[in-house]
């Protein structure tokens, strides 16, 4: 195999003439209209949902990369048990399409047959499969949290518009018509002034809180496990032994295919997993910017290796020119939903007060105005209604009055659809920062979210941040967590960012 570093990238590249260091995708104005030519590093989870998009919009995949060849079952010569008789369905939809297990020698050696990447791995292999995917000139779809640290975050935001290619974070629910109609109450003034927002999900719904089992099990003869770890350090594979995960089990091992959500070093826990979509409309309606603090209230059994059982944070936003502060609360976990002494199942005390007896879903956003309160079901904003009922009616009654008709005035014209936003973009019909949570939108989205995981290691200390700075203004050890240590062979970097 063989495997790109960045000289030989570099070498390789400008002989070829291939797009380099921030130069246009391979896909332009001259061939306006095409049809898109997608990789896709990952072929289960979410990237079926890409695979699906794919096919029902008559684009070509190039060539597709799964660490575990049992998920794309293509006939892989010389691994060992993996040679069958004829092709799965992603062979016979793309006959000419190349099969990778390393999506290093995927760009090293089909990077000619593609021009958008879909990235569907874990968190912890996001930033640099998204990074090969710029830096050789292709559109890049990546899967949320876009990112798994602070630091990359900043990097992808910052690239958007120095390599100038379309780019999207996949929270899908961006393009919903959910969230348009939260920015229209916010934003009309129907709610008067953000005080607080209180989001909540039921997340994990994966082992968190747990301590790394000691020793090694047999690699899966299917699985390419470095390239599964990817940046993160060494470390033997692991089965289910050791993991309590009850009836989570059923949803892979320790690691692969999806308990990795609750690892520290591979994914982002319940809040990276669902904040992308939950806090989405703060960020639609509201325009945060910086958060001046952030801070974890509670956490419940955090550990060495894993994300909490349950975790309550703050996230401390100051005033405009055009708005005042407002804190945005996150619960999660076992402090989101829990059994009280008497086995009656309970909410955290303070979504159970501003709720007033509202029925709260397992997950979504309680908007605290000064005039009104917002109450949003679900994590994709697709349900939100005024409480209490009274004045719910009030305002639907003030609204009829005034314009003819209930709802708010939209802010937001509807999307075309979260995929052919960045198709769009990437074959050239529409500009490259076109799709709605382009980098530009996701990198600091992402990056706020990042700031809560960080400050999980700090229970109880409020962490002042200094974003133009990307730094904590008083703690050392909270700046060590900014960014990561990256393994030799994925140390990917952008050019010049």
């Amino acid at each position: 195999m063989s495997h790109i570093t960045r000289r030989k990238f570099i070498q390789t590249s400008t002989t070829a003439g291939i797009g380099i260091l921030g130069a246009p995708a391979i896909l332009s104005t001259e061939n306006k209209g095409d049809k898109l030519r997608v990789a896709f590093i990952g072929t289960g989870g979410i990237n079926k949902r890409h695979i699906d998009d794919t096919i029902s919009h008559g684009d070509i995949c190039g060539a597709y990369c799964d660490v575990d060849a049992n998920l794309y079952g293509n006939i892989h010569k010389g691994i060992k048990g993996l040679e069958t008789e004829g092709k799965t369905w992603l062979a016979k939809q793309w006959k000419a399409a190349k099969p990778f297990q390393d999506y290093r020698e995927m760009f090293d050696k089909a990077a000619d047959s593609f021009d958008a990447v879909m990235i569907g791995t874990p968190d912890h292999s996001h930033y640099p499969a998204t990074v090969l995917a710029m830096e050789h000139g292709k559109h890049v779809f990546t899967q949320k949290p876009l990112t798994h640290t602070v630091w990359e975050a900043r990097q992808l935001a910052m690239a958007c518009d120095k390599y100038k290619l379309a780019t999207q974070m996949g929270n899908q629910g961006h393009a919903n018509e959910g969230n348009r109609q939260i920015a229209a109450y916010v934003q009309g003034g129907h709610l008067g002034d953000i005080k607080e927002i209180h989001c909540f999900t039921n997340r994990p719904v994966w082992p968190q809180g747990f301590i790394c089992p000691p020793g090694g099990d047999p690699v899966p003869e299917s699985l390419d496990w470095q390239s599964w770890l990817g940046p993160a350090a060494e470390r033997p594979f692991l089965g289910e032994r050791g993991l309590d995960a009850g009836r989570k089990k059923k949803r892979g091992g320790c690691y692969h295919q999806f308990n990795w959500r609750g690892w520290l070093d591979f994914g982002g826990g319940a809040l990276a997993d669902m904040a992308c979509h939950t806090m989405d409309s703060i960020f639609m309606s509201l325009d945060p910017g910086f958060p001046t603090h952030v801070e974890a209230l509670n956490v419940d059994t955090m550990t060495d290796s894993a994300f909490p059982k349950g975790s309550t944070l703050k996230w401390t936003f100051g005033p405009t020119a055009t708005r005042p502060g407002f804190d945005v609360y996150w619960y999660d976990g076992t402090d989101n939903a829990y059994i009280d002494k008497n086995g009656n199942p309970r909410r955290h005390e303070r979504l159970e007060e501003i709720a007033k007896g509202a029925k709260l879903s397992n997950s979504g956003n309680i908007y605290v105005g000064t005039e009104r309160t917002l109450l949003v079901s679900g994590d994709y904003g697709d349900s939100c209604r005024i409480i209490p009922d009274d004045a719910r009616i009030e305002l639907a009654k003030e609204l009829k009055e005034k314009t003819g008709d209930h709802r708010p005035a939209r802010v937001y014209e509807p999307s075309i659809g979260h995929h052919t936003e960045f198709r769009e973009a990437a074959i050239g019909n529409k500009p490259y920062e076109y799709p709605g949570s382009n980098f530009k939108y996701a990198g600091p989205f992402t990056e706020t979210i990042q700031l809560g995981n960080v400050c999980l290691h700090f229970p109880g200390k409020k962490l002042k941040w200094d974003g133009p700075k990307l730094r904590f203004k008083n703690s050392r050890e909270a700046n060590k967590l900014i960014n990561k240590e990256y393994r030799e062979g994925w140390d990917f970097k952008l050019s010049k960012v």
